[in-house]
């Protein structure tokens, strides 16, 4: 099995500190079963050597790929990268592969989608408490609720879960093709689907990675490992 983590030259530096690589382990994944990627190398990760892929957080999405202007100086793009992952989201859904989003992931795949996100939550809307936490990444600041019991993520929790916050942007426009399964307390959407018979396509707001010490947080992950483990038995016949 082979899965790819889709990352930041900032995180891929991490090496084995990596908070994504860590939770995947806890969650039964071999170290050789996982490889770190990330634009600078973008050749060399193909979805069709791939089981399953995870995008994960980091620099902000280029507004221009949702047809608006940069409108704030914090809005810090990385094209490069955003290319990067439009490629291998691409082939990922072609070839059906898992996928999970994380933070910037999910904000990654709804515009794929053709969604849209807020540049900026203070400047955009109207939060009732701050989304980018101040103290550790692995606190929990605010709740989400579960919108979809017939969900993917209805089969990780129920009624609601406590969650970190680490992000100045959030969904807007949905992509046509998902779903929301979850929102937080001020509604904002914190979890997306696909809406269609697509095997597993699941994207958080939040960082799971950070709080794998929780049960239904690592569930996650063990979630997305057994359906990586399915997509290589597939891949092997």
């Amino acid at each position: 099995m082979k899965i790819a983590l889709s990352v930041s030259d900032k995180e891929k530096a991490k090496g084995a500190d990596s908070a994504y690589l860590k939770a995947l382990i806890a969650a039964g994944a071999k170290p050789e079963e996982l490889r770190a990627v990330t634009a600078s190398e973008g050749r060399r990760a193909r979805a069709e050597d791939l089981d399953g892929i995870l995008f994960a957080g980091g620099e902000d999405v280029d507004p221009a790929l949702y047809q608006e202007p940069r409108k704030y100086e914090n809005v810090q793009v990385n094209r490069a990268r955003d290319e990067f992952e439009q490629a291998l989201l691409e082939g990922a859904l072609t070839r059906r592969l898992p996928i999970l989003g994380i933070c910037r992931g999910s904000q990654v795949i709804n515009v794929k989608f053709g969604g849209t996100l807020y540049q900026d939550l203070v400047h955009d809307a109207i939060p009732e408490f701050q989304h980018q936490q101040a103290g550790s990444r692995k606190e929990t600041t605010h709740g989400v609720t579960l919108t979809d019991p017939d969900s993917r993520l209805a089969e990780v929790f129920q009624g609601s879960c406590r969650v970190n916050s680490l992000h100045h942007q959030a969904i807007k426009r949905l992509g046509r093709g998902l779903k929301v399964t979850a929102r937080s307390e001020d509604g904002f959407v914190e979890a997306v689907e696909a809406a269609d018979d697509y095997p597993y396509l699941v994207a958080v707001q939040w960082h799971p990675e950070e709080l794998a010490d929780h049960a239904e947080q690592l569930k996650i992950f063990e979630e997305f490992l057994a359906q990586c483990r399915e997509s290589a038995e597939k891949r092997r016949r």
